[in-house]
């Protein structure tokens, strides 16, 4: 299926590595370990556009209701297809809409060329065309952390565990093998995410509720602008 929607409630939280650790043993042995984790979960790579002034970069830093981002995902640098996602949240709301688009698309899309949207039989491209051709979207920055993922079928919950987060405004190539990324990101926190529709199970919350964590209110797009500027500067 070339198009996806989610609605869902999404909170973010930090955690120290010990306590990450603790918390993911005690879900393990109740939701089910994401097939794609492995040994040290997987890699998630995203290439984040935005309009010349950096709005929806501003918006985000000032809590500004409703706010979106755009990206572009994969999964490994070889992959031959990726995720062209519009994120839109309003309160604690967050709908994402997700276009599947082959490499040689999304390579155009690196490219900021965005034509083939037109192209595209789904309305949501021809949506995506225009916003992206009238605010002036243009590639802005890779980021790239190791995920670890949990999943309950009831109220689609989804906890994951984000962590080695590295950026790069320099190359936007998303399927570049030789990025040279940098650490945005104190590598001895972990980034927790919880998603669900609806409620959180009370087995899982209560063991949400027991973990040493503190609420996270930015964004990992926004940690890594807030780097990368710096950095050039």
């Amino acid at each position: 299926m070339a198009l996806r929607l989610v609605n869902r409630k999404e909170k973010k939280f930090l955690l120290d590595m010990a306590a990450a650790r603790r918390l993911e043993t005690q879900l393990s042995a109740v939701m089910r370990a994401d097939s794609h984790n492995g040994a040290f979960g997987y890699p998630v790579r995203s290439l984040y556009f935005d309009t010349p002034h950096d709005r929806d970069f501003t918006e985000k830093l000032f809590g500004l209701d409703p706010r979106r981002k755009v990206r572009l995902r994969v999964y490994s640098p070889q992959a031959d297809f990726a995720l062209l996602e519009l994120k839109q949240k309003q309160g604690e709301v967050q709908r994402k809409r997700s276009l599947t688009v082959n490499r040689q698309e999304a390579e155009c899309l690196v490219a900021g060329e965005y034509g083939f949207l037109l192209r595209r039989p789904e309305p949501f491209a021809a949506e995506l065309h225009g916003l992206m051709s009238i605010n002036g979207y243009r590639p802005k920055a890779v980021v790239e952390y190791d995920r670890t993922a949990f999943i309950a079928q009831e109220n689609k919950i989804r906890i994951t565990f984000d962590r080695n987060v590295r950026a790069t405004e320099v190359n936007c190539d998303l399927f570049s093998s030789t990025l040279a990324l940098m650490p945005v990101f104190d590598p001895f926190n972990v980034i927790l995410e919880v998603k669900f529709d609806g409620f959180l199970l009370a087995y899982i919350r209560t063991l949400l509720n027991g973990a040493d964590k503190s609420e996270l209110s930015v964004s990992k797009y926004c940690l890594a602008r807030s780097t990368t500027m710096d950095y050039q500067f």
